[in-house]
């Protein structure tokens, strides 16, 4: 079933706190460490000032997946460019859904101007590689064992897709 891509709202706050709580708890994939309240899901969600973007993917009415946009840096001489993420449920996972949510986020971002995207994939992430290269990301460098999570160092990819 071809997923529904549309712009998140705050009635979708607690599904995006499941689903990245999924990632946060029990995987290597977010570097955070504890999960977010809803008091901080909803500041995060307010910030809604370029280049902040977030996107939903629904299944079947079930929110099932989440992409956004970020400042790269803070310093203004890195406003054209942009980070990107992604976060499924894992039961959608290798679905391409991830795809289809980064696709759309990057057509709105394109839209908007940007230069540059930017996507930091904690290793191994063979379906987020995947989804990432397969819409033009190209790996630029990798951060060998920046974070420590779970009992053990992991290593950060660093993508790069180029609008212009």
């Amino acid at each position: 079933m071809e997923p529904l891509i549309r712009e998140a709202t705050k009635a979708d706050l607690d599904r995006v706190n499941e689903i990245f709580d999924t990632v946060i708890v029990d995987t290597h994939i977010s570097f955070d460490t504890e999960p977010w309240t809803r008091e901080q899901r909803e500041a995060w969600f307010e910030t809604k000032k370029p280049p902040h973007i977030v996107l939903v993917a629904e299944v079947g009415g079930e929110l099932v997946g989440i992409s956004y946009s970020s400042p790269l840096k803070p310093k203004r001489a890195y406003d054209s460019s942009v980070e990107t993420t992604i976060v499924l449920d894992p039961a959608v996972v290798g679905e391409g859904i991830g795809t289809r949510l980064l696709e759309t986020l990057l057509e709105h971002l394109e839209d908007a101007g940007f230069h540059r995207a930017y996507a930091h994939i904690a290793l191994p992430n063979d379906a987020s590689v995947a989804a990432h290269e397969k819409l033009g990301y190209e790996l630029i460098g990798i951060q060998d064992e920046v974070g420590h999570k779970l009992d053990k160092f992991w290593s950060v990819g660093i993508w790069e897709k180029k609008f212009a």
